[in-house]
């Protein structure tokens, strides 16, 4: 039988993106471009394994905010807020199956583009999305900063995260999402790192102390 996408080439393996059987080659042209590859797919899986991990060196820096420092001591002394910000991430993928790497990527581009003009100029500048599923996310990744900032004024008696923190801390999240991204327009690969910190609806409380850990090693 005849592979199921190019009807050229024999089908040898089974795809769950398409239900039906089709060549290696489309297979691996197609993974994760025009196909929706489900995250248990064992040739998926093993396509992760041996593909290099992408190199910061090799990305668009303009899109990494390369003039925003993170030194190392920030990610400990701010580990909840990372979890916190991961765990919102994980929420909105709960909540809507169908995200993919760029949708959270192009989130938290967009959030971290507002707070670097904040943090910049003082300008309060609002590039409202009419996007939904962006506004979705940045509405999640909002509530785990405003949660933080809660916890801080109820144990402080005021609050001490500043606007510069949070950039510092969204910008980590988007670089670790580029790194950890297979790049293709369908890529999910960021998406089930997320879910694997998260596997399960969790407290943010116990969920982020958790996460945390995990995501200062890229």
């Amino acid at each position: 039988m005849s592979c199921a996408i190019c009807e050229a080439r024999k089908e040898k393996r089974f795809c769950p993106a398409v239900h039906g059987r089709i060549c290696p080659q489309c297979c691996g042209e197609q993974r994760e471009v025009s196909l929706d590859c489900p995250s248990d797919c064992v040739y998926l899986q093993q396509a992760r394994q041996h593909e290099k991990p992408r190199r910061i060196e090799d990305l668009d820096r303009t899109a990494l905010f390369p003039e925003v420092e993170i030194p190392e001591q920030f990610l400990y002394e701010h580990e909840h807020l990372l979890g916190g910000l991961t765990y919102s991430l994980a929420k909105s993928v709960h909540l809507n199956r169908g995200l993919t790497d760029a949708d959270l990527i192009s989130a938290l581009h967009a959030m971290a583009s507002r707070l670097e003009t904040l943090v910049r100029s003082g300008l309060h500048y609002d590039t409202a999305t009419t996007n939904p599923i962006q506004q979705a996310i940045t509405a999640e990744l909002q509530k785990a900063i405003d949660k933080y900032r809660e916890v801080e004024q109820q144990h402080l008696g005021y609050t001490r995260l500043r606007d510069s923190d949070v950039l510092r801390a969204l910008v980590f999240v988007l670089r670790t999402a580029q790194m950890r991204t297979s790049g293709r327009p369908k890529s999910r690969a960021f998406v089930d790192f997320v879910l694997s910190q998260f596997p399960e609806k969790q407290s943010m409380i116990a969920g982020a102390d958790e996460a945390a850990s995990r995501i200062v090693t890229p």
